[in-house]
């Protein structure tokens, strides 16, 4: 009978953040030695990060970096499968060390970041494979954002207290104003635009709006000589609804976000929102 008790197993399961049934037989197997059962995880876990690829990963978190006085940010965000491992320590670090790599070494895109070297000559994908198989869900790491040509801020939000935070937001103005900064991010958190401005918003998307438009306000039975106004007008809705600049502000709605920067004297260069899994 192998020596460990009930609180062994507990013990082994915040370290890995396996099933209590893994954990139980891992120490089985190792004989009551701790050290020896998260071993036996690990390359269990090993094993079964191919099995692992096909299932879902809608669990996770988003963290920040600010460095350089504000001058740099990072975003980044990290899945799982469930949300124990989500709110476990080993994941959330890995993340961490994603955020701190991406800064230091600023890669072009996703795939420079994945074949990049974080740490002994280990890239970043062997890092998150690693995560897998210790923390034995499939870990994916699938998106990151970087500013690094103006003032930078983040802002990070809990939809759960007992969870990291699951949405993020990184904004860049084109001069210092900490307050603003916090505001805007803040309301990009709340109301998830999709573009900076409307010059951003594809032709084609534009198009196709302005034609559901026609055809609802045909469909409604609207005279043919307002169609003109009612369809800019709902394609203005739009805007003001996806695009940043032009949507109400969170703070005061009687003010729209562009008039709040120009209120203050600044401009919102770009954003990055991040909700995990979305």
């Amino acid at each position: 009978m192998a020596n460990f008790t009930a609180a062994d197993v507990k013990k082994l399961r915040e370290l890995t953040a396996a099933g209590m049934m893994d954990c139980k037989k891992a120490l089985e197997e190792a004989e009551g030695d701790l050290d020896k059962a998260v071993e036996i995880l690990r390359v269990k876990g090993q094993k079964g990060v191919t099995k692992r690829e096909g299932r879902s990963a809608s669990n996770g978190a988003v963290v920040s970096l600010i460095a350089g006085d504000n001058s740099e940010g990072v975003l980044v965000e990290l899945k799982c499968e469930t949300d124990f491992v989500a709110k476990g320590d080993k994941f959330v670090a890995t993340a961490d060390a994603i955020a701190a790599h991406v800064a230091a070494t600023k890669p072009a895109d996703l795939e420079s970041l994945l074949s990049s070297e974080i740490k002994d000559g280990q890239s970043v994908q062997a890092f998150v494979d690693e995560a897998n198989a210790t923390l034995g869900e499939k870990i994916v790491l699938d998106r990151f954002a970087q500013f690094t040509d103006g003032f930078v801020a983040s802002y990070l939000h809990r939809t759960s207290p007992d969870l990291p935070p699951q949405v993020g937001v990184l904004v860049e103005l084109d001069k210092e104003n900490a307050e603003v900064a916090k505001d805007v991010a803040q309301h990009i958190a709340a109301f998830a635009p999709t573009f900076l401005s409307r010059e951003d918003v594809p032709a084609e998307t534009v198009e196709n709006e302005r034609r559901v438009a026609e055809a609802t306000a045909r469909e409604e039975g609207k005279p043919e000589a307002a169609l003109s106004k009612i369809v800019e007008g709902r394609v203005n809705g739009y805007f003001k609804e996806n695009v940043v600049l032009e949507q109400a502000f969170a703070k005061d709605n009687k003010k729209s976000v562009q008039k709040v920067l120009d209120e203050a004297g600044v401009t919102l260069k770009r954003f990055a929102r991040f909700r995990v899994g979305v």
